[in-house]
């Protein structure tokens, strides 16, 4: 068995990523709006215990899910659902965690982390989000019988029964963190919309060199065979013409085709120790190294990467120049080019090499572990070399994985 000493001098194991699978990522209304989000989690789930015949599932120790809103058909803890929805023996457990976009990562960290310190050999990671689905809720009255009408909140994206005791700005819209952060880094719209098409060009050219079929699996009984929201035909002067979507005075840079969409989708790690990768037959893709989450004002939620990152590196032992592949989730084109400011060792053509959240999607939940399980994939098509994967997270932080092969 593969034990090494922490840097903290603790004795760890190493920790695999045998196999990683998500689904076609669906757009708001779109092509899942009748597939409930537990069903989607059971899909993935499913799909790697199909895709490794080897392992007894009932071999399997946990499943963790990311799940950040949880307020409709996700709410009974919806990793303990997916695993018996899948068909997985009862005695498998399943726990739900919720750290906002950062959910699906949050649950390879928590489940990376249950391997690395022995309390578990096998385990299945990852996240899902349906803000289709995503119900309309009401407070409970203070009194009986009220005679007034009650306040309808969405629970589909942002604040909600905000406290009043929270500072006004640190609870704005998501869409404001993101022009604050155009102002703080003199990001232009036009630099915004070329970020967006060229996250367009990307994803399209990756589906069309069949860049995704490993990872990719379709929900059966819908017609959706690749993300939905991929848009090929997009150009500048379409994009020019999109009114700014949260600043109407005039100052505003922030439009529907910079920013990620609102989506549905799900994906799955399955991760393990030495003694379960000889249990699963296969080679795995990749391991992982190292992870870091911090803390960041609210309000500039979207530059929460930036620190993160560098933690992660830091306890790995890398630098970002010897990164071969990075996913940053594409919440806002601001927001990236933002970061990205902070990264000039980066080189640039290494940056969401196959498209990222403006033209995949980020199903809020799903998307941390998308983005692992694509570099996970991308490190064993090279064949060696270290990859990251990192997340801004709403209300102020950041979260990073670093892999290797």
């Amino acid at each position: 068995m593969s034990i090494r000493t922490a840097r903290d001098g603790r004795t760890v194991r190493d920790v695999y990523v045998v196999d990683a699978v998500r689904t076609p990522i669906g757009k708001f209304g779109g092509a899942y709006a009748g597939v409930r989000p537990d069903d989607l989690a059971a899909h993935v789930v499913r799909a790697l215990v199909d895709r490794t015949p080897d392992l007894d599932p009932a071999r399997i120790d946990d499943v963790v899910f990311g799940d950040a809103n949880g307020a409709g058909e996700d709410n009974r803890d919806v990793a303990r659902m997916a695993v018996l929805l899948a068909g997985l023996p009862v005695s498998v457990p399943g726990v739900t965690v919720n750290r906002l976009c950062g959910s699906g990562l949050e649950a390879v960290i928590q489940a990376a982390r249950a391997i690395a310190l022995g309390d578990a050999s096998v385990a299945i990671a990852g996240g899902v989000e349906s803000m289709s689905r995503a119900p309309w809720v009401v407070q409970k009255p203070e009194r009986p019988f009220p005679a007034g009408h009650q306040q309808m909140w969405s629970t589909t994206l942002g604040w909600r029964m905000t406290n009043p005791r929270m500072p006004a700005p640190w609870t704005g819209s998501l869409g404001e963190g993101a022009e604050l952060i155009a102002e703080k880094h003199g990001i232009t719209r036009e630099a915004q919309d070329l970020f967006a098409l060229e996250s367009h060009r990307k994803a399209a050219a990756a589906w069309a060199a069949g860049q995704y079929g490993d990872e990719v699996v379709a929900y059966p009984g819908v017609d959706l065979a690749r993300d939905e929201c991929v848009r090929e035909g997009s150009t500048p002067e379409a994009l020019a013409r999109l009114k700014p979507a949260f600043r109407t005075d005039g100052t505003g840079t922030v439009t529907a085709a910079n920013a990620s969409p609102l989506n549905d989708g799900a994906a799955a790690l399955l991760l393990t120790d030495e003694e379960g990768l000889a249990a699963t037959g296969r080679e795995p893709l990749a391991r992982i190294s190292a992870s870091a989450v911090t803390g960041i004002e609210p309000q500039l939620f979207g530059l929460g990467p930036v620190d993160a990152v560098q933690r992660a590196l830091a306890k790995a032992g890398r630098s970002l120049a010897d990164l071969t592949t990075v996913e940053l989730n594409e919440a806002f084109a601001a927001q990236a080019l933002g970061c990205v400011a902070a990264w000039p060792e980066l080189d640039p053509a290494r940056l969401n090499p196959r498209g990222g959240a403006i033209a995949i999607g980020h199903p809020l939940g799903a998307s941390g572990a998308r983005l692992a399980g694509s570099v996970a994939h991308q490190l064993a098509a090279a064949g060696s070399g270290t990859g990251l994967a990192t997340l801004c997270i709403g209300v102020g932080q950041g979260i990073a994985l670093v892999l290797e092969r």
